[in-house]
């Protein structure tokens, strides 16, 4: 039997940093962000902090050749900020929002106007069910007096069981987002210990960007540095993780970061990293996908 090439699957997410009349060249960025999308080809683009609907329709507009499939999860007073982008065909949506977010009454914060959530599409990638998840945590505004690490821990732990409960036909699960939790911090070692998701950047084969992977870095002038104490070197709480299922593997061949600055543009994309991954799924025992072609 004549064998093929591994699919290959390239991933991109990024905190968009879309709040109008507060996040700084809001539409100048959007702009860039659709032009590095149409440019860099990805077959999902995960994003976060699209606040505003009319952002979403342009970027719907604006990639409805490269990724005629999209989905905007609406949560919230203001909504999840969450959207996917895709080359493949969307079979099935599901949003969770997280039932504890933030207190009202922090307006300044504005977490719990967002309705935080995780955001789920099932795609359909040669014949492979990929389960794609979305989201965004609550941030941490102080690491030395953390109000909200209650709120986070939760809202892992229901990140965690959401998957769990959703992955049963999934070949393949690729989660991405703004988790806002240090590698090591609870909040992560349980999503990881309960979903056995692995981490993009500790388990690629080549890596290209910000040392240690950060995502907040000092270079990134839209950034204060006094943000960033006591991690001046900056820190990592944007990740893509993923996780193949019994039949199927999924290895991460490379994984990128933007690094601050865009070349011949006056300001980076957002005040995050991007974060992009390529991705290869095979089956472990070469049998075929429900298209005929063989993966080894």
């Amino acid at each position: 039997m004549a064998t093929e090439l591994p699919v290959k699957l390239r991933v991109f997410s990024l905190n968009c940093w879309g709040l109008r009349f507060f996040s700084r060249h809001c539409s100048e960025r959007y702009e860039m962000i659709a032009d590095l999308l149409q440019r860099e080809n990805h077959d999902i683009a995960l994003l976060q902090e699209v606040w505003s609907e009319r952002d979403f329709l342009f970027l719907k507009g604006k990639l409805s050749k490269s990724h005629p499939n999209t989905y905007y999860f609406r949560s919230g007073m203001v909504g999840s900020g969450l959207a996917v982008f895709s080359k493949h065909t969307i079979q099935d949506a599901l949003l969770h929002q997280y039932s504890l977010n933030g207190q009202p009454y922090m307006v300044r914060h504005g977490d719990w106007f967002g309705g935080k959530a995780v955001g789920l599409v099932v795609l359909n990638v040669t014949g492979l069910r990929v389960n794609v998840y979305v989201t965004h945590l609550h941030a941490e505004y102080s690491r030395a007096e953390d109000e909200y690490l209650a709120h986070r821990i939760l809202q892992s732990w229901e990140l965690l069981q959401f998957i769990r409960h959703t992955w049963s036909e999934a070949d393949v699960l690729v989660l991405g987002g703004d988790l806002n939790v240090h590698p090591e911090d609870l909040g992560n070692r349980l999503l990881r210990a309960y979903t056995a998701l692995r981490d993009c950047y500790t388990h690629t084969h080549m890596f290209h960007g910000c040392e240690d992977g950060h995502t907040l870095i000092a270079d990134n002038q839209f950034i204060r540095k006094e943000d960033l104490i006591p991690f001046e070197k900056g820190i990592r709480i944007d990740y893509i993780l993923i996780k193949g299922s019994g039949s199927v593997n999924i290895k991460c061949v490379s994984m990128c970061t933007t690094k601050g600055s865009v070349p011949a543009k006056p300001f980076p994309y957002s005040d995050h990293e991007s974060l992009s991954v390529e991705l290869n799924l095979q089956y472990l025992d070469g049998s075929t996908t429900e298209t005929g072609r063989t993966v080894l």
